[in-house]
């Protein structure tokens, strides 16, 4: 009988071999890259004992799979949304920001401009005193169709969505995520959702306004209730149910991407952990010190463990993937701060690197090297090439993105040097970190170990990555050679990649002597 389980086993064993590896990406919301425990003691020289936020599994995930300390998303969710699932810098595809609803040429039933997107939000203003030089962008408000995106390229794959869309137009017509392949569980097309008494609106189908061009309005699903009261568990019970389904049929190889709206506002959390993280000793250290947003974190810790456990019962860990990472950096600008990415500078909606550079880890039985950290620069464009390098489907033309394969068997491999983009072209109310002044329209380049930031004031930022990642040694004034070289660069991928709708344009109406925040040099020049 031994012998005979054994066989079996071997069999079984040999035929997933053969079988491409299922996929479960999980995306988390607003997560800093210091939330996590792991991250804070490997990257922000933390230690142990003076961490607040309460993250074992994600940490053990760290421990088992290959963790990325240079992993880089965009400054909003939506851009790397759109990223993900399509391998292209956020830009190119006119995502440039994350608009709450607000209005498009769709959603109000206006003529398109030639050339432009019914699905572009045209009034997209922070409230900020003052005379302002530059003019805000459009920004794209739903994924194109025209282009390859995840579940498509993974042909050999059934796909399934479940949690934070965002890249749907608020509900327009044609961009849910069956329209993209998927099959929907439970999911929203918003920015933000609250965690108690959140069906309802999941659910509701009203139009938003007597404009808008359908008798309904299909923003979202609250799926097949699992009885959960507070969001994350019920969307993870239903990812679990989902997973133990395709346990009974594994003929099947499935990508399942759930994207948590944790830990993003409001913030929510479950009583026991809020109370728990009222009386934690380490409340406070590090400016960590809010118990709501630390309760929330520990859900979504909580989550991902039993993402992990219910593979490992079923058995679908033997031949599952799993890539979790957060879609931009921690929020700071919430009173008071939700969290802090110190020692990174700045965070959510910034360009620094507490804007931009998030956790992300890959697990599974097909990583060749668990337990290493891989200092190889890395994007979220790099999703979709790799997944379809370890599925054996064809990797499409024209992205921006690597397969990273080659780091899941060697962490330090050579890796090639990285050119990566950032723009987000919008006047918002959030603090730059360098001049204590809301944010101008910015755009970023990393190439190699630096990285220039263009404040479109006409101020750039020049930094050594590796040398100084906390962007405390501005470069460019002792090194304009580099500094101007990159800032040519990124506006002629600017000029050739974006399409001028996505673009600032200047104020004619500028008055210098009433702009709140200062003009480095002549505006024009740039």
């Amino acid at each position: 009988m031994i012998r005979k389980i054994l066989l079996l086993s071997l069999t079984a064993a040999t035929a997933l071999a053969d079988r491409p590896p299922n996929v479960v990406v999980i995306l988390a919301d607003d997560l800093g890259i210091v939330d996590i425990g792991a991250y804070a003691q490997k990257l922000g020289s933390i230690d142990k004992g003076d961490l607040y936020y309460e993250t074992p599994r994600l940490d053990a995930l760290a421990s088992e799979g290959i963790a990325f300390s240079q992993a880089y998303a965009n400054q909003l969710c939506s851009p790397t949304r759109a990223s993900l699932l399509t391998g292209r810098f956020a830009a190119r595809l006119g995502f440039t920001t994350a608009t709450p609803y607000t209005r498009t040429f769709y959603n109000q039933g206006l003529p398109v401009p030639e050339g432009g997107s019914p699905h572009d939000a045209f009034a997209h203003i922070d409230n900020i005193p003052g005379s302002l030089a530059w003019k805000n962008a459009y920004s794209n408000t739903a994924l194109p169709k025209d282009i390859p995106v995840l579940p498509k390229v993974l042909a050999t794959h059934e796909s399934a969505f479940i949690g934070k869309w965002h890249i749907g137009g608020h509900g327009a017509a044609g961009h849910r995520p069956s329209d993209y392949g998927f099959e929907e569980l439970a999911w929203l097309d918003a920015g933000g959702s609250n965690y108690f008494n959140w069906r309802k609106s999941w659910n509701n189908r009203r139009p938003p306004s007597p404009k808008f061009p359908a008798d309904q309005r299909v923003i979202g699903s609250a799926g097949e209730s699992c009885g959960k009261e507070y969001l994350t568990d019920e969307l993870t019970a239903q990812a679990i149910r989902y997973l133990e389904k395709r346990a009974e049929q594994p003929d099947k190889p499935f990508f399942l991407h759930f994207c948590h709206f944790s830990v993003h506002t409001p913030l929510q959390g479950k009583k026991e952990w809020v109370e728990h993280f009222k009386k934690k000793p380490q409340r406070g250290r590090h400016h960590h010190d809010q118990p709501v947003y630390a309760a929330m974190v520990k859900s979504l810790d909580e989550s991902v463990g039993a993402i992990i456990d219910t593979l490992r019962r079923t058995g679908l860990d033997e031949n599952t993937l799993v890539v979790f990472l957060s879609d931009n950096g921690g929020v700071e600008y919430t009173d008071p701060p939700a969290t802090d990415n110190a020692p990174f500078k700045g965070g959510k909606a910034c360009l620094h690197e507490g804007g931009v550079r998030v956790p992300m880890i890959v697990w599974g039985k097909r990583v060749a090297a668990p337990g290493r950290w891989s200092d190889a620069v890395v994007n979220c464009t790099d999703l979709l090439p790799s997944l379809a390098a370890l599925t054996g489907n064809e990797i499409p033309a024209d992205l921006d993105g690597l397969s990273i394969v080659p780091l899941l068997d060697k962490p330090a491999a050579n890796w090639p040097e990285r050119t990566i983009l950032w723009h987000y072209p919008f006047n918002v109310s959030v603090v730059d970190p360098s001049t204590n002044h809301p944010l101008t329209p910015h755009s970023a380049i990393r190439v190699g170990p630096h990285k220039l930031i263009w404040d479109w004031q006409g101020r750039l930022e020049l930094y050594d990555i590796p040398a100084d990642p906390f962007e405390e040694k501005d470069l460019a004034v002792e090194n304009p050679e580099l500094a101007g070289k990159l800032h040519r660069q990124l506006k002629q991928w600017l000029r050739e990649n974006v399409e001028p709708r996505y673009l600032p344009t200047l104020n004619p109406d500028y008055r210098p002597q009433d702009d709140p925040r200062p003009a480095f040099r002549d505006l024009r020049a740039d």
